[in-house]
């Protein structure tokens, strides 16, 4: 699995309104059997959303985000999955298929590395949906 920004954000964020339920799913990835791949991106993206005062009410301090990552990276099940020799193609496919720009490149970026490494998405953003070629879940979902 691939794990968005969005649902690092919820799981941290106890003021959030999927946060009990993001926090739960959260806690049983990092303890269970499957490879969690918390990218990057998705990290970074934690910690420039949550500590800006414009996007939390309640934002972080930099250095208590960067602890959620430190704890996160430290499950025994995580790993950082990265662009592979081939990310160049697919991220390139995947823009001009779906006449992608803006704000659904950084959505492009992870698609590509699912596909890539054979991954599914777990996100609660729903914009994933339009790529046919992953596999994506919204654990919030239902």
């Amino acid at each position: 699995m691939l794990i968005d920004a969005n649902l690092l954000l919820f799981a941290a964020d106890a003021t959030a309104p999927s946060h009990e339920r993001s926090a739960a799913w959260m806690e049983a990835q990092l303890n269970g059997e499957r490879r969690v791949g918390i990218p990057w991106e998705s990290l970074t993206a934690f910690v420039r959303i949550s500590t800006h005062p414009r996007a939390s009410e309640h934002p972080l301090k930099p250095m208590q985000a960067w602890s959620f990552i430190e704890d996160w990276l430290a499950a025994p099940t995580v790993w950082v999955p990265g662009p592979t020799e081939q990310h160049a193609d697919v991220l390139g496919m995947l823009i001009g298929k779906y006449h992608l720009g803006g704000n659904l490149i950084p959505d492009a970026h992870l698609a590509a590395m699912a596909i890539e490494h054979g991954l599914e998405v777990c996100s609660a953003d729903t914009d994933f949906a339009r790529f046919a070629e992953i596999r994506w879940q919204n654990p919030l979902a239902g």
